[in-house]
């Protein structure tokens, strides 16, 4: 079975500029999910709300746009909006962890209410304009509450529902449930992509080896570490030449891209800096690189360091073998 690979939405770094350098260099992602827009501004929408899921701003990658908000009324009027744009495929996100959204009963927020997420999906389902999936994780502060929402996911005819084994609460810590996956995936009706950690060809290989009903996965953080990943997954090969140059050059590309975009040379070097949080765990040693670029405030600083990286310093980080 061929899988069928999902660029996960992370805010503020799988946006249509990382989408487009990456599909230059990289290849093995099917579609990308977009990282959401807020349906709290269908009313008042510009072009800057959207600008990300713009068609001219995405001709590399497949990609579905991700809606977060709880007022079916404003989410049908934004799917009609991009619809116009020729979306006919929605994705709704039950799984932000973050307080500051969790607390407006929006993305992880909703998942303790199944009467409110069925009482949205009876309005949402019927009237927009296409197919809606979900994106969920396992509760906001429990694992048992998704066995809440299971009976109201299949009430209806969901594309999928993406699911990321963790409570809201959790964030990114811990290990992902995947006992508790395995339950879910056993109750679901609409088709179930599995979403969390998977950083290498080993964990998809054990994944994919206890789940082989599961043909649909989500990758996010191990993409940004390692962007070899999806086509190693595709491949089952793992040994890419030149990773190091190639690499080096997706970099380079992304910084002139962000360049055009950015408003001020601070505003680049910081969307940058933010990269170099997952860039790094694909070498070894890269703690004083990363406290030297904290420091960094001039782009031509910037660069020159991490050129120095690439041509001097960097060694492909080896992943330690998976516990027995």
């Amino acid at each position: 079975m061929t899988p069928t690979l999902y660029l996960a939405p992370l805010r503020g770094f799988t946006n249509a500029v990382y989408r487009n350098i990456f599909s230059r260099f990289f290849d093995g992602f099917d579609l990308a999910v977009a990282p959401f827009i807020s349906t709290t501004e269908s009313i008042r929408l510009r072009d800057r709300h959207v600008r990300d899921l713009l068609p001219e701003h995405n001709l590399r990658m497949p990609v579905i746009p991700q809606l977060i908000g709880n007022s079916p009324e404003e989410f049908i009027r934004m799917t009609r909006r991009l619809s116009d744009l020729g979306y006919d495929a929605f994705n709704w996100n039950l799984g932000c962890p973050f307080p500051m959204v969790a607390k407006k009963q929006r993305g992880s927020g909703l998942l303790p209410h199944p009467d409110r997420i069925d009482a949205f999906l009876s309005k949402v389902v019927p009237d927009i304009p296409g197919t809606l999936s979900i994106k969920a994780r396992l509760g906001r502060f429990s694992n048992e509450e998704i066995f809440r929402l299971i009976p109201v996911f299949n009430r209806y005819p969901l594309a999928e529902v993406i699911l990321h084994p963790r409570t809201g609460v959790q964030m990114y810590e811990g290990v992902p449930d995947i006992d508790v996956f395995e339950r879910c995936l056993e109750a679901l009706r609409p088709p179930v992509a599995y979403n969390g950690d998977i950083t290498r060809l080993s964990d998809f290989t054990r994944l994919s080896e206890r789940f082989p009903t599961v043909d649909r996965w989500m990758i996010g953080r191990g993409a940004l570490i390692n962007p070899f990943l999806a086509a190693s997954i595709k491949s089952g090969n793992d040994d890419f030449p030149d990773r190091i140059g190639t690499f080096h050059r997706f970099h380079d590309a992304l910084f002139s891209a962000y360049r055009e975009v950015y408003s001020g040379p601070a505003h680049l070097v910081d969307g940058m800096k933010g990269f170099w949080f997952y860039f790094s765990q694909a070498f070894e040693d890269t703690h004083k690189l990363v406290k030297e670029i904290r420091r960094v405030r001039c782009p031509e600083h910037y660069l020159a360091r991490v050129t120095r990286f690439f041509e001097a310093e960097a060694v492909w980080r080896n992943p330690a073998p998976d516990p027995a």
